[in-house]
């Protein structure tokens, strides 16, 4: 194996060194919580084939290679029998194809293989190097875990590969930040079988329902981006260089996609200056320099490929599909990523102090956020829209086939007007910032930190 490779290998030498050595797992043993994403379980073990691993950039995608590295090593495979190599020092599908084929021809006498290429679609023409080993049998005996910051590359990976996954059932999987109940979980402040006994009654005792909001206040915060979340654990806030991180990386995916800084700045500072509101991207094109809304589109759709922002679209009622003359709202996928953008946009001292601890805490903000968060975790379930009618509803999904709706008030009282749309939906719910759940008109109020265990 090339040595540039060796530091991501430790446990070709030695288990014990991998496991307190490795880059990745090192940082893990002094973390205050460490996550073990449900993937661990479902991705196949001993059965070859092609598999996709999406997610956004500084989600943990090579953190979860590594402890699934470690789960095989723990369940007998033989060390040589895994290979883990960067997309980031590959040039390639050359050097790709050669990378490949040393290591099957090296472990001829193993009957599964296990080669994980991390970042693939950081490698020139990766595509034609992973459908040139598949076509000519060298990875047959092996199972091959791609991953990419790109959601994208999921979709090109299954139209350039028809046939070639395998036989396992799922070949395609997305690591997402952590839910709310996720957090919760990983912090143990709830159990996995606490937050299922509360679920079941649908509903949560005072001291429960004080838990789930002390926490929701955090998450809006730290979102579900474990770096966020133990800096807020060891240092009581998040550091400004967490912040950074976040932020160079979308600056630095999309230089290498050939966009502008510059015009990356002005879009993503009018989107947040329109956030929650329904927008267009001539709209998002008036509060710019720029002057073509195929540039806005181009650059919206890009930040979505890359877990940034998505699209929520207003929805057609009788036929359950976006509406594509309508407008549009546009959200971050993150709460913690929009504060990471907000920091590189509006630039301060301390990111934490300066501007995350005001916008959070000023209602109207508050708000917006929160309507965020709840249709973006809704969305990892059910396909969602926002309702355009007489009236706005900030959330409608799709369920068995079944348009559901809800509007998000996270204001101290719901005042009648506000909510008169739902109303006029048989399965309407009112998700808010009360901590009792009731009823208006017989239709549901919802604790809204409480819904979104669901997720």
């Amino acid at each position: 194996m090339d040595t540039m490779f060796a530091p991501h290998n430790l446990h070709h030498d030695d288990i014990k060194l991998f496991r307190k050595s490795d880059p990745q797992l090192k940082k893990l043993l002094s973390s205050p919580f460490v996550y073990l994403s449900p993937l661990l379980e479902e991705i196949p073990v001993k059965i070859p084939g092609i598999y996709t691993i999406g997610g956004g950039r500084q989600i943990g995608k090579t953190t979860l290679l590594k402890q699934w590295m470690l789960k095989l090593l723990d369940d007998g495979v033989v060390p040589l029998d895994i290979c883990y190599v960067t997309g980031e020092m590959i040039n390639d599908h050359h050097h790709l194809v050669r990378i490949a084929g040393n290591f099957a021809e090296d472990r001829l006498a193993s009957s599964v293989l296990y080669l994980l290429i991390d970042e693939v679609t950081y490698i020139k023409d990766w595509d034609k190097g992973i459908k040139y080993l598949a076509d000519s049998g060298i990875i047959d005996r092996a199972a091959v875990i791609l991953t990419g910051s790109d959601l994208d590359f999921i979709k090109e990976a299954r139209k350039r590969f028809p046939g070639r996954h395998g036989v396992a059932d799922s070949t395609e999987f997305i690591l997402y930040p952590l839910s709310f109940r996720e957090a919760l979980e990983v912090k143990k402040v709830l159990s996995k079988s606490e937050i299922e006994k509360i679920l079941q009654r649908q509903d949560a005792d005072s001291g429960e329902m004080d838990i789930l909001f002390n926490e929701f206040e955090k998450y809006m915060m730290h979102g579900g981006y474990m770096t966020a979340i133990n800096d807020m654990a060891s240092y009581g806030k998040i550091r400004t260089a967490t912040f950074s991180t976040y932020s160079d990386w979308i600056r630095g995916d999309m230089l290498k996609r050939g966009k502008k800084e510059r015009l990356l700045l002005e879009i993503l500072s009018a989107v947040l200056k329109q956030y929650g509101s329904q927008l267009t991207w001539h709209s998002i094109a008036s509060a710019t320099s720029i002057e073509h809304h195929a540039t806005i589109q181009d650059y919206i759709e890009l930040l979505s490929g890359m877990e940034v922002l998505f699209v929520n679209s207003a929805i057609i009622e009788h036929k359950q599909c976006a509406a594509p003359k309508k407008a549009r709202k546009v959200f971050f996928t993150d709460p913690f990523v929009m504060h990471c953008v907000r920091a590189w946009t509006c630039p301060v001292k301390d990111p934490y102090e300066d501007s995350l601890l005001p916008f959070v805490q000023d209602s109207e903000n508050a708000g917006k956020l929160v309507e965020g968060i709840g249709v973006a975790l809704c969305r990892r379930k059910y396909e969602t829209f926002y309702l355009k009618a007489e009236k706005e509803l900030d959330l409608a999904y799709i369920k068995a086939g079944i348009m559901h709706t809800a509007e998000i008030k996270w204001t101290g009282q719901i005042r009648r007007h506000e909510i008169s749309q739902v109303l006029k939906y048989p399965n309407g719910l009112i998700l808010s910032k009360q901590k009792t759940p009731g009823r208006i008109e017989d239709h549901p109020v919802i604790p809204l930190p409480l819904w979104l265990l669901n997720f």
